[in-house]
């Protein structure tokens, strides 16, 4: 992966989207069914793409909400529909077609009564707060391209659970938003904007308060609030602005909102790894400027742009690597929540850290590892079979301090006010603790790469078997597992993990490029981790019968 030259600096005027052509492409283009590039296609966080690729317009928005209807209705959904959007350009305007697509169709939609941005954890916990008690069932949908650039836009269904949508549920919505798509919209139900806003059906909920008066019940804000611990939160232009200064007020925190600026554009935002502007608060080219600013807060924190992820920054490490900091939330929360339940598990992904193994078997909790995808921890978050459900990409969630459902999406503010009540019940930064637990189980060496593969490979890497894998050892060591599904719940991982003694490696194929990733790491440093990698490619190519 070669970084660009400004990776890390300031954006530049040439590096800005132009909004208005953005959202003029948004209803002035169409999109052509026969090109898969400009199909609805709903990934691990629903639909994505760019107007100015034809990969997200009116048409997709239009099709995907009466799909959305259509689907609700099907499977008996009949309370409300809680619509929020993050702070993309391209937000408002999907938000718009969507209401007027509910409205046309009767559904009872709740939007933000203060008009204002909703963080994707927020949604979760109001469809789950709403069906605790209510006979009929509310599911939401946020639009949001999550950490994406500035030019692209989001489009995201989570049913009742309050999670993401599992795959038989967008592969329906999908196949019948593109159904849609072709037919030219006619079996679309749809009303202006003006009558939308103005129907019977539509109402506000304000998101933002329900959020944050409940944060007591999850997170010990009364000792963060004691030990004054100086937090600075940086929303990254993002939907959790106005949340971030509510917490300090409501909750009485030293906390400074570093950056409170909304710009469509993403002006203020260093360049990424790749000189795009990306709100990726787990990257260190993205968090930059909150870097430079480390010391001036025992904690800083970022999220991205719909603050479903964490990005934690301390005075003595910098940018904490997110498995880093899933190890250390681990940790601390089966120690200190009393009231979880005695056989509440850990969940992670299977490409996330070994740490979190070695963490889980010390404190004598089940482990259940999945595939990619946040998707996969809701079954155990709702019964509370697992007390946190983490992912390597910096997204996690856990229960409340009962041992009762919090959210079942990732939760950014969260995780960072974990980190805060870390420091004050421990009088040690995230960074001290994760280097206690290396002094105890050793230092892994982690890293994702690419590799090149065809279509037809991915198809391959796909729905390889363990028997299709003939090497007995991985840089020097005994292959002591081959999986192709996921140890914690049998459901296929759509690659490849092998796994030794002191490391391992996952392949997984791109959705969107023609490569692989390899996730790896290692117990025994660098030298050894840049073997697995090696001896990784040749695993899956003789697998691939390349």
């Amino acid at each position: 992966m070669s970084v660009h030259p400004r990776a890390g600096r300031p954006a530049e005027a040439a590096d800005l989207i132009d909004v208005p052509q953005v959202i003029s492409r948004y209803y002035t283009e169409h999109p052509d069914p026969s090109q898969a590039g400009q199909r609805v296609a709903f990934g691990t966080s629903g639909h994505r793409g760019s107007s100015l690729r034809s990969a997200f317009n009116e048409d997709h928005i239009a099709a995907t909400s009466q799909a959305i209807v259509e689907y609700r209705r099907e499977q008996g959904t009949t309370g409300p529909l809680f619509l929020g959007r993050d702070t993309h350009a391209l937000s408002e305007p999907a938000m718009i077609t969507a209401l007027e697509v509910f409205a046309a169709n009767d559904v009872t939609t709740l939007i933000d009564s203060r008009d204002g941005y909703t963080p994707t954890p927020a949604l979760s916990h109001a469809i789950l707060t709403y069906n605790r008690t209510s006979p009929v069932k509310a599911d939401g949908v946020v639009v949001t391209p999550s950490h994406n650039p500035p030019d692209d836009g989001g489009f995201k269904y989570n049913p009742p659970n309050g999670g993401p949508a599992d795959t038989d549920a967008t592969k329906w919505i999908q196949d019948r938003a593109n159904e849609l798509i072709a037919g030219g919209l006619k079996d679309v139900r749809r009303i202006s904007a003006a009558r939308a806003r103005q129907s019977a059906t539509v109402s506000g909920y304000d998101f933002l308060a329900a959020y944050v008066d409940d944060l007591p019940s999850v997170i010990d804000v009364d000792a963060i609030r004691k030990a004054g611990v100086r937090i600075g939160a940086d929303p990254l232009g993002g939907a959790s602005v106005a949340y971030w200064g509510e917490i300090a007020d409501r909750h009485g925190l030293h906390l400074t909102v570093v950056n409170p600026a909304v710009d469509p554009r993403f002006g203020f935002m260093t360049l990424d790894w790749d000189g795009k502007i990306r709100m990726d608060c787990s990257s260190p080219y993205a968090m930059a400027s909150l870097i430079e600013q480390k010391d001036r807060f025992q904690i800083a924190t970022g999220n991205d742009a719909d603050a479903d992820r964490h990005g934690i920054v301390t005075p003595d490490g910098g940018l904490m690597n997110p498995n880093h900091y899933l190890a250390v939330a681990i940790d601390y929360l089966f120690r200190t929540r009393t009231g979880w339940p005695a056989g509440a598990g850990i969940g992670k992904t299977l490409v996330s850290s070994s740490m979190i193994d070695r963490v889980a078997a010390q404190l004598g909790r089940r482990l259940d590892e999945v595939p990619v995808g946040f998707k996969w921890f809701v079954p155990g978050l709702i019964d509370a079979s697992i007390g946190f459900g983490g992912e390597e990409s910096a997204g996690a969630s856990f229960l409340r301090r009962d041992g009762s459902v919090w959210s079942t999406d990732k939760d950014g503010l969260l995780l960072d006010l974990l980190a805060a009540e870390i420091i004050a019940t421990t009088g040690k930064t995230p960074s001290e603790h994760y280097r206690s637990l290396t002094g105890q189980f050793g230092e892994p060496a982690y890293a994702r790469i690419d590799a090149p593969a065809t279509r037809e490979q991915k198809a391959i890497l796909g729905r390889l078997s363990p028997e299709q894998v003939t090497a007995k050892e991985l840089a020097g060591e005994p292959i002591t597992g081959v999986l192709t599904s996921a140890p914690g719940n049998g459901a296929a991982i759509g690659g490849l993990k092998v796994v030794t003694a002191s490391g391992w490696f996952a392949a997984r194929p791109s959705g969107t490029e023609d490569v692989y990733k390899i996730y790896a790491e290692s117990f025994q440093g660098p030298d050894h981790l840049a073997r697995i990698q090696d001896e990784a490619r040749g695993v899956v190519s003789a697998a691939l019968g390349g």
